[in-house]
Formats: C-alpha cells, structure tokens, sequence
C-alpha cells in the first residue's frame, strides 16, 4: 500500500511540475518533502522483497545480508579479485591516478536493481538503501576520513532531465552517516560527453578526456574522495582524478557503491 501510494503522489507531483516548469519532470525539493511524509505515516517496506522491513528502513535484514560483498578486491582500482590476490595486472603494471578505490558491493542483484531505480526512476528511498549500504561496507573495509567528498559531476542537460545527481545524493547521505563529512561541488563538466554506458571500453577514456574542470574546491584539501554510484572501466573517475591532482590534491580516494 505504501508503495502504491507514493508511486500515486510522485506521478502527480511530476505532473503538476510539468505544467509549471515547462517540461522539467522533477523537483528534488518537493520529492524529499514526499519521501519524507511517506516515511512518516507508513512503516517502511523493503525495496527488495516487498516485505515489511524489520530494520524500521529500505531493506530487511534478510536482503541487506543477501547482497553482493565482494570477495576481495584489488587495492588499488577495486575491481573483485580472489581474497588472496592483491592487485590486478592493469595497476601493478600503470597505476590510476586515484590512490584507492573502494567498491561496496559487486554490480549484481539485488544492487544492480536498486541502483537503476535511483538513477533513472528517481526512487529517493532506494538511493537512501544503497548510500547506507555503502558507509556500512566502507566500515567493514576500514576505509580512511577524508578531507572533502566530492560527487562527480553530471552533464547539465543530463541533471536537468533528471532532477538530481545521484552521485550527490550518495554524499549527501554519506555525510549524514559520518557525523557531517563535509562534501563539496568541487568539478564540473567542460564539455558534454555521449553516456559511458552506450560506448565500448576502449573508445570510454576518449569520451571523457577533458571533459571535467575544477569547481570550488575549499582551501586546503589534502585528501579527497570522489563519490560515484558505479565504476565500471573508472575512465571518469580516472578523469575526474587527473583534475585534482593537477589542483594539488595530494591523496585522491574512489568510493563507489559498486564495482562492475
């Protein structure tokens, strides 16, 4: 019922926004206002099983145990690799400009779900679910206090579709989990690029070389952490990362919720 609910009141708050903001599908203001009055006046229910959540959030603890830890990682790039493996041969050979990146989950069920449904149907609760997600895996992963989070930036045609950047969203609920981890917006987009997901591999680093400038980086950052919701070949982040080494950031981390 819960569900059914809200799908009812996002539908029509997007179509009363439509009409006044000549085509924009979403407001994030007015969507958190409406997550926030479903989360108080049904119980949450998880987002995986459909069951009533017994953690009082998105996703049972049946669910929450169910997805897709990774068995071991390589210490640099992330990539899921036999526990007993440290490195994979890509970054033992030439290294990333990032200096760790720490994935939490594999991309498959019941992640991979949750991930689309916060990225392309807007659902708020589900990036919640995923963002808590991660910051319980970045404990178990010892994952070191950063100077500054940073999202990677969107493409503003791509944001102003979408209503949101999921990746702000993420550090957003980071900084919640970490007692107000301080996150800022400090890269932009230079250039529009084709989406990375309609492109092979190997034409990836191409679409984005060049493609991020530096924000407003705060004085003094040492140590960064870029914020994204999936790396796959990490051509962005690696891109993302090349700028702020250039701006002098000393040590830059990658936290992402999974790792494809």
């Amino acid at each position: 019922m819960r569900a059914v609910i809200g799908a009812a009141i996002k539908a029509a708050t997007s179509r009363r926004l439509v009409s006044e903001s000549g085509g924009r599908l979403v407001n994030l203001k007015d969507r958190l206002k409406v997550d926030s009055v479903l989360n108080v006046v049904w119980p949450p229910v998880c987002l995986v099983c459909g069951q009533g959540s017994d953690t009082g959030r998105g996703c049972c603890s049946g669910c929450r145990a169910d997805m897709p830890a990774m068995e071991g990682q390589c210490r640099t790039c992330g990539i899921e690799l036999p526990r007993t493996v440290e490195a994979c041969g890509e970054c033992s050979g030439r290294p990333p400009p990032f200096d760790r990146a720490l994935a939490g989950f594999g991309y498959r069920a019941p992640i991979g779900s949750l991930v689309q449904r916060f990225k392309f149907d807007g659902d708020l609760a589900a990036g919640r679910v995923l963002a808590r997600a991660l910051a319980e895996r970045l404990g178990d992963l010892h994952a070191d206090r950063p100077d500054l989070m940073i999202p990677v930036p969107l493409n503003w045609r791509r944001h102003w579709r979408r209503g949101f950047n999921q990746a702000e969203l993420l550090c957003r609920d980071l900084s919640r989990h970490f007692g107000g981890l301080p996150w800022a917006d400090a890269l932009k987009r230079s250039r529009a690029t084709v989406t990375q997901s309609e492109l092979p591999a190997d034409r990836r680093a191409g679409n984005v070389k060049g493609a991020f400038a530096l924000g407003r980086l705060p004085p003094g950052v040492r140590h960064a952490v870029l914020v994204d919701d999936v790396m796959t070949t990490g051509a962005t982040l690696t891109e993302c990362a090349r700028v702020l080494r250039r701006a002098g950031v000393r040590r830059v981390d990658v936290w992402v919720v999974a790792r494809a």
